[in-house]
């Protein structure tokens, strides 16, 4: 009796369904559903922030966030997406304020010369509203 001979192509279809269910398992130890903190890079959520802060601050008009550009810095293989404001028309001055992510945090961090002035206030009830998940522009 002679055993049944697969051919190349279905031989490479089952090798890549088999890979593909693999990549699909949960690893032990980690739940499924949510990313695990240590794989957690912070990219969603300051893409998340950093969509809303434009949408909020810069294209809704604003005026206290008038003579400010965002600049974003998601792509980090530090593990700390940024997002920036720098003067208006000035992409290369030195940022103003920089809000940055923490990899497997949930916490983020906000720094420069704009956290010393009056809007500093507003900057960080929006962003922790952001962050608890709101998307509307004012409080």
């Amino acid at each position: 009796m002679s055993q049944p001979v697969l051919r190349p192509a279905a031989l490479l279809a089952a090798l890549a369904l088999t890979a593909l269910l693999g990549a699909c398992a949960a690893k032990p130890g980690v739940a499924t559903g949510d990313a695990a903190a240590g794989d957690d890079t912070g990219l969603d959520r300051m893409e998340r922030l950093t969509l809303t802060a434009n949408r909020c601050w810069f294209k809704s008009g604003d005026a206290a966030f008038a003579p400010y550009s965002l600049a974003p810095e998601l792509s980090s293989f530090s593990g700390r997406p940024r997002f920036l404001l720098v003067p208006r028309g000035k992409p290369e001055s030195k940022p103003l304020l920089v809000v940055e992510g923490r990899k497997g945090s949930t916490a983020i961090d906000t720094y420069g010369p704009l956290m010393g002035e009056p809007v500093a206030a507003r900057i960080s009830a929006d962003l922790s509203r952001w962050r608890a998940g709101a998307d509307g522009c004012s409080a």
